[in-house]
């Protein structure tokens, strides 16, 4: 499975390891990604998807209502 969050989009972004003299070497900063179940209360239905802790925060702030939509909308999910 890809390490993308299905709601923002966030992924695996690329960096150097640098030593304490100071050589580099290549490395991934993995995002911190959870299965998580949400509820449509619109649908009477859960979904589940693999959603950053960043994106958690944001349904709890926005709904999941309006994170779905934006994810739709940016192509991230589809129906």
């Amino acid at each position: 499975m890809s390490k993308v969050c299905q709601l923002t989009g966030k992924s695996v972004m690329t960096g150097n390891h640098v030593s304490h003299s100071n050589r580099k070497t290549r490395r991934r900063f993995l995002p911190n990604l959870q299965m998580k179940r949400f509820y449509i209360p619109e649908e009477d239905r859960y979904i589940t998807l693999k959603v950053s802790t960043h994106a958690i925060r944001m349904v709890n702030k926005k709904g999941i209502n309006t994170m779905l939509k934006q994810a739709y909308e940016k192509g991230l999910l589809s129906k």
